[in-house]
């Protein structure tokens, strides 16, 4: 058995050195005709005094892996990240452990790059107007994600408070984007839309997105949240990593079924449109619900230890 303590450790630093945000996206692209995700274990979720503990088996190819993390209570002062744990990764043929990796940091890079690899299937290739709802990491790294895809021309940015989102606009703009400061309206000028909010009620409105925008929510895997109305998702194609997952854990397709505004026959998984079993309905909104999935992780944290050179052979497991 290999020695925790001889095991190779990733940090997040590390790990986006290894793997640059469009190789991640690329990364995941390259599977998703064949991930049948309802066919992966279930997250385990357990509440704690100040938030959650999740743990999260995982199988994919030549990898298996388990993320275990804590999620905290929105606002909690002493969370210093409010995703925190640690990724370990497994070869699937011998079982044997072979890295260990931020999983804060690994949620960071995978949650974008799924985001963005489903988008650039759904979007139209113009698509050059971005909102993102959210002042977070996840906010700034999904930018940076749509980035990768489409040729963004403007990006706004929608915050809780006027000042949260005065920050985070000019923190985030550089010399080769200006992002701008907005009111949630916004969206009704934009070709994507993303919302990475901790919000547990609508942050914006259906008549306010067109037929031709893409929706993507990643804010929340918990049943009694949401980010986007039920009406949206009864007038939208809704496309969810699987459908187990979305009717356990995603509660704007929970809510939205219990309305009466959507139908769970309706749902159509990214491997429905990798593959082309299903069509793209281009003349709806397209809404992405992503809960986050452990075979997205596997996917990553093997691109990445393929590029720090660990390797999967007997020799290498000690």
């Amino acid at each position: 058995m290999v020695a925790p303590a001889s095991l190779p450790y990733i940090d997040g630093d590390a790990a986006r050195a290894a793997l640059p945000l469009r190789d991640a996206i690329d990364a995941v692209a390259r599977v998703l005709a064949v991930v049948d995700a309802d066919a992966q274990p279930a997250r385990t979720s357990t509440a704690l005094s100040r938030g959650q503990f999740l743990l999260m088996p995982g199988e994919l190819g030549e990898f298996a892996g388990c993320k275990v993390l804590t999620v905290a209570e929105p606002g909690l002062a002493q969370a210093p990240e409010r995703i925190q744990g640690m990724m370990l990764l497994f070869d699937a043929r011998s079982l044997a452990p072979v890295a260990v990796l931020d999983g804060a940091a690994l949620t960071a890079l995978r949650t974008p790059a799924v985001s963005a690899a489903i988008a650039d299937l759904v979007t139209p290739a113009d698509a050059s107007t971005v909102a993102v709802f959210g002042t977070g990491p996840q906010a700034r790294a999904h930018i940076e994600a749509i980035r990768a895809i489409r040729p963004v021309a403007r990006t706004f940015v929608v915050g809780r408070t006027a000042d949260r989102t005065a920050a985070a606009a000019a923190k985030w703009s550089d010399h080769r984007l200006a992002v701008i400061p907005a009111r949630p309206d916004i969206v009704a000028e934009c070709d994507i839309v993303v919302c990475a909010t901790t919000a547990a009620a609508p942050v914006l409105t259906s008549g306010s997105i067109g037929p031709r925008t893409t929706v993507v929510a990643v804010g929340s895997h918990e049943p009694h949240r949401r980010e986007l109305p039920g009406e949206l998702l009864g007038r939208s194609q809704v496309l969810v990593e699987g459908r187990r997952v979305a009717l356990s854990e995603a509660g704007d397709v929970i809510m939205a079924i219990a309305e009466g505004e959507l139908d769970d026959s309706d749902l159509v998984t990214f491997r429905d449109i990798a593959t082309g079993s299903a069509e793209i309905a281009f003349d709806k909104p397209r809404v992405v619900k992503t809960c986050g999935m452990v075979w997205q992780d596997v996917v990553i944290a093997a691109a990445v230890a393929a590029r720090r050179g660990i390797r999967l052979q007997e020799g290498d497991l000690g």
